[in-house]
């Protein structure tokens, strides 16, 4: 090292001292700074750039070198690390260096930005606050799927700060579980990360949301329903099922068109048999339902209620108490009717299908499957339940003709 680069050893009060400490103070270079050696002692030794103000590098007895800023805010001396050197280079250091001081020189204080950074939610924990004051309230129905996709896709994001999310992460991400997993799984991921920043910003997180502009991938909208052809193996592989419980779920998830999850959960106080419908009180858009029920679900749900003796309509053994969602089953009865590519979701579909074959307008359909659409509600609230009734009987019964009867099986549970 240079003589010019290394001058004359100054005596200071450490700030966060009573000890005497050695400052040197000299121009900063790599060639410098690789030079400096630990100290003898157990304390940190500090070195001051005489270019920016405030700019230090501390050794410790172990040669660690640390970027740090020492500077009187507010009348108190803080010390603010900056990064290790030479991960950090000096120019890095330098600029954000430079940076702080602009800030303390508006009356800011960089250093509560650190102690907010350490206070700062992981995404783990911020997830479940977002569970218990966001998605618990106002998007029940979809609750477990967003504790689904976190579960498979994010644990391994769980201890990472917020704002240590950064834009090419979720890029990255997105494009790993569109390979794996499938285009849809991905974009899932990609509206929960969303939203989830969304919410933080909204609740004073001051950071950027990494998942904003970041493309969704393309979807195919599903269009499968039953076909007719396939209605007459369908209810006699449905009638051949021996599981009555499971067997009356599909048929009412059929009758209805209503969501599976609010079928699942569907409880026996929310049945009017008097005026033939069911009222959903929380559905998946936060608000509640009104489901008109066909003569052929009124017929299946009382005979279920005479031998009713807990609260759901379809029980379970699970921790919930009511039934989730059959795979095996349901895999058993498609097997047993030859038909593929058919989920349980697409029984709602189905419904409208029927619906609109039979000459329903998509108003009455979009109100019979509880449809949400800013322009679409102002008619929905127009109407009454007469000829959603009306519509819903109409494709029910042309379901029974194509079934060639077979659904009679279905009457009495045997």
């Amino acid at each position: 090292m240079k003589r010019h680069d290394l001058p004359s050893i100054k005596v200071e009060i450490h700030p966060s001292s009573s000890k005497l400490v050695a400052r040197r103070r000299f121009n900063f270079t790599k060639k410098a700074l690789d030079a400096l050696p630990a100290p003898r002692n157990d304390q940190r030794a500090y070195f001051y750039d005489v270019q920016v103000r405030g700019l230090a590098i501390a050794v410790s007895p172990a040669g660690r070198k640390t970027f740090v800023l020492y500077r009187k805010v507010a009348g108190r001396p803080e010390r603010i690390n900056l990064g290790l050197y030479p991960e950090m280079s000096i120019e890095q250091a330098r600029g954000k260096a430079e940076q702080m001081n602009s800030a303390i020189a508006q009356g800011e204080n960089p250093r509560n930005d650190q102690r907010t950074m350490r206070q700062e939610n992981t995404l783990g924990e911020f997830f479940d606050i977002y569970l218990e004051h966001f998605a618990k309230v106002h998007k029940r129905t979809w609750q477990k799927h967003d504790v689904s996709s976190f579960n498979k896709h994010l644990t391994r994001w769980r201890n990472l700060k917020l704002s240590a999310i950064r834009k090419i992460d979720v890029v990255n991400l997105h494009n790993a579980i569109g390979r794996n997993s499938g285009h849809y799984a991905a974009n899932r991921v990609l509206e929960l990360l969303s939203a989830m920043f969304n919410k933080a910003t909204e609740w004073g997180w001051k950071g950027e949301n990494p998942a904003t502009g970041v493309p969704a991938f393309p979807e195919k909208k599903r269009e499968r329903f039953l076909q007719p052809e396939e209605l007459p193996a369908f209810f006699k592989a449905l009638a051949a099922e021996q599981n009555e419980t499971i067997r009356d779920y599909i048929v009412i998830s059929l009758f209805t068109g209503a969501r599976r999850a609010n079928v699942q959960e569907m409880q026996w106080s929310e049945i009017n048999f008097e005026h033939a419908t069911w009222r959903i009180p929380v559905t998946k858009h936060g608000d509640s339902e009104t489901v008109t029920l066909s003569p052929e679900a009124l017929e299946i749900l009382q005979r279920r209620k005479a031998d009713a003796v807990r609260q759901w309509v379809f029980p379970g053994n699970g921790k919930s108490g009511h039934l989730v969602e059959p795979k095996t089953a349901w895999k058993r009865i498609l097997d047993r009717a030859r038909i593929r590519d058919l989920r349980i979701h697409d029984l709602r579909r189905t419904l409208g299908s029927w619906q609109a074959a039979a000459g329903a307008s998509l108003p009455i359909i979009g109100k019979s499957l509880g449809h949400k659409s800013l322009a679409a509600t102002q008619v929905y609230a127009r109407l009454n339940l007469d000829p959603v009734r009306h519509s819903v009987n109409k494709a029910v019964s042309a379901m029974l003709i194509a079934a060639n009867g077979s659904a009679k099986l279905l009457g009495d549970g045997k």
